[in-house]
């Protein structure tokens, strides 16, 4: 079983996943733009067809047809670029240490769990995993809190230098990735340096959303004697979990997997994050690729688990605020 039983085994996997989010995204852009325009709010998968639009000719049916087969060879051809990298990658961490070495290809190799009990086992790895753990909660509970908190007072509050606070929190966006390696070596300023890019997106993503949320929710909570953080906190914050899951899982993503900032600023074993750690494996002269691509897998369950939680949400908290009611 060789390189093509991988690739089948991407199609599989890949292909239902690839089209199921382009159905999904092509409904939920429907029913937003319906929401805009005035039209129904019924995806076109379930409209029924006009009545006055007469029978459809053969050539329309086969331009739609062309067309149908075109758009599912490329959501294959996508599901197969995402996949198959990932397939490759879990199938090398169930092979014995070594087997990389040889000139066959195979798919199955003896399949065995001694690399991932030997990443498990290691005392630095538990280290590395524990400090990504801590930089990514509190990159994303500080992120999430000053950006909601940011995103509402524009949306809803007129005061002197609104414009350029938004502005400048656009034009930090631009500057290179260089310009913030700075000596900072400890987990805080890591943390302080992850800020700098997720508050500001977050900031920007959040105050569009809450501008889709009606003033009059605002008003009547300050008529029931709430004060602006009050009403916040208890009545806007609930309604815009969406959008607050999508900027949550952005800053997570962000401090979780990002190698540049950590690789400059820690230094020693107990400083290291886990995408600085999976460097440990690859040597001068030898690189263990056993271990390395266990412990990529292990990286990618909690980025995974933190996805699923908030998947519900991301299509609505991603639409959102990108038209006007």
């Amino acid at each position: 079983m060789t390189v093509p039983v991988v690739i089948v085994l991407a199609v599989l996997v890949g292909y239902p996943l690839a089209r199921g989010v382009y159905l999904s995204l092509t409904d939920a852009t429907e029913l937003t733009m319906g929401r805009t325009i005035g039209v129904n709010e019924i995806p076109a998968s379930a409209r029924a067809p006009p009545r006055g639009g007469g029978v459809v000719t053969a050539r329309k049916r086969i331009r739609g047809r062309a067309a149908s087969a075109g758009l599912h060879l490329k959501l294959l051809a996508a599901a197969v670029t995402a996949v198959f990298p990932v397939v490759w990658i879990v199938l090398t961490s169930i092979k014995p240490r070594g087997t990389w070495q040889t000139t066959t290809v195979e798919l199955f190799n003896t399949p065995t769990p001694a690399n991932y009990a030997e990443v498990l086992s290691s005392e630095v790895f538990g280290l590395w995993f524990l400090n990504s753990v801590l930089v990514s909660a509190v990159t994303t509970a500080i992120a999430v809190f000053i950006a909601a908190t940011t995103g509402y007072a524009v949306s809803r509050f007129r005061f002197p230098g609104m414009r350029p606070l938004m502005w400048s929190l656009l034009i930090i966006q631009m500057f290179p990735v260089a310009v913030l390696i700075v000596p900072i070596y400890n987990l805080g300023g890591l943390v302080i340096t992850y800020l700098t890019f997720a508050v500001p997106f977050c900031a920007w993503m959040l105050k569009g959303y809450f501008d889709t949320i009606p003033i009059g929710i605002d008003e009547a909570g300050r008529v029931d004697g709430l004060s602006p953080f009050g009403t916040f906190w208890r009545l806007v914050v609930p309604l815009a979990r969406p959008g607050i899951a999508v900027a949550a899982f952005y800053a997570f993503i962000t401090a979780w997997g990002e190698v540049a900032f950590a690789t400059a600023f820690m230094t020693g074993d107990e400083h290291y994050t886990l995408a600085v750690g999976l460097q440990q494996y690859v040597g001068q002269h030898k690189a263990e690729w056993g271990l390395l691509t266990a412990a990529s897998v292990i990286i990618s369950v909690p980025a995974t688990a933190v996805f699923l939680l908030v998947q519900r949400n991301l299509v609505t908290g991603l639409t959102a605020g990108g038209t006007k009611q």
